[in-house]
């Protein structure tokens, strides 16, 4: 595997008045590789995004972004080299798509905040690597969900970071838009960007991420491939349900299903 791009050594972290929402959390992402945070709720997925993204300092242990702490780095520095996008971002602002995706642009920009040729030229990239050049002249608050997150996508994208951190980019999109969005960042791996993203998507995650990594109670239950964590009695104990592991009939990859009682009366 390549040198990590952005790597948590034994994260601790809690939240005033409560006990340890992370306890001894260790992940390293690589370039060109997704890596999925999953697991119930409560067990620390996005708290886990924030640690590495450097809005919430761990009160143990360190966030590495390429090999140097997180804390060490300032505002601007860190933002040309690492894009977070949280779970529910501001989206009713009017501005037209291109301005949105060029707000991107902002760490790089000069004392005097003015694009350059170059800036112009990430941005009209950037709008064609998420197929939003045709919505570009669009006001923002007028898109659907769907295209929304790709605007969205493609304004951290003209961040050129070397990695990007999304907290549940799929939530309240429908199965199609998913499927866009995942397809999406494994497409952005594939240029070099090291991807993590936090999804309750358990089917999506195995399908379109290198490497999932499961959470219970503040912990690392088990990383690796998928095949390796879509196992059926370790994401029961984890989640507290029955799930099932199948066949993809697609893809043939792992595939978690929760029978359910109804599906257990049935038969």
């Amino acid at each position: 595997m390549n040198a990590s791009i952005l790597e948590a050594r034994d994260c601790r972290f809690r939240y005033r008045g409560n006990g340890f929402r992370l306890d001894g959390v260790s992940l390293a992402v690589s370039a060109g590789e997704v890596v999925g945070i999953v697991g119930p709720n409560g067990s620390g997925k996005s708290t886990l995004l924030r640690l590495l993204s450097g809005i919430l300092v761990p009160h143990g242990g360190e966030v590495l972004l390429e090999g140097r702490p997180i804390g060490t780095l300032g505002r601007r520095q860190l933002a040309r080299r690492l894009a977070f996008l949280p779970q529910s971002p501001e989206t009713s602002f009017h501005f037209r798509v291109r301005e949105v995706v060029a707000m991107g642009r902002y760490p790089h920009l000069g004392a005097f905040g003015f694009p350059g040729e170059h800036d112009v030229d990430v941005v009209e990239r950037a709008l064609v690597q998420t197929d939003t050049e045709s919505l570009a002249a669009r006001v923002f608050a007028t898109l659907s969900g769907g295209e929304k997150q790709r605007v969205l996508i493609a304004s951290v994208l003209a961040q050129e970071p070397a990695a990007m951190l999304l907290d549940e980019p799929t939530a309240a999109l429908d199965i199609h838009h998913r499927s866009d969005v995942f397809d999406l960042l494994w497409r952005l791996s594939r240029s070099g960007i090291a991807v993590v993203t936090v999804t309750h998507d358990l089917n999506a995650a195995s399908q379109f991420c290198d490497r999932l990594v499961l959470l219970k109670q503040g912990r690392v239950a088990r990383a690796g491939r998928p095949a390796e964590v879509m196992d059926a009695r370790l994401l029961s104990d984890a989640y507290g349900a029955d799930v099932r592991i199948v066949d993809n009939p697609i893809t043939s990859g792992p595939m978690a299903i929760v029978p359910g009682r109804a599906a257990h009366e049935a038969t």
